[in-house]
């Protein structure tokens, strides 16, 4: 990812962290355990246009669809 990219990632990944009450290296973990990164690099274009809010909602809802329960 390039430097904007993971700049933009990391602050995502925090807010999610936040959101679901989880460490910033749970929400890693979880997010790269249900393939989630990779989906943001293919489609980062739209997504970092979009709120954090909404980026929560579409990670947590890509991440079920993978398995995973938050």
């Amino acid at each position: 990812m390039a430097t904007d990219k993971t700049q933009y990632v990391v602050a995502l990944i925090s807010e999610f962290a936040s959101h679901f009450g989880l460490t910033t290296t749970e929400a890693v973990r979880y997010i790269n355990r249900y393939g989630a990164f990779d989906l943001y690099d293919r489609q980062y274009d739209y997504l970092h246009t979009q709120s954090f809010e909404s980026n929560i909602r579409d990670i947590s809802a890509y991440c079920r669809r993978k398995g995973g329960t938050l």
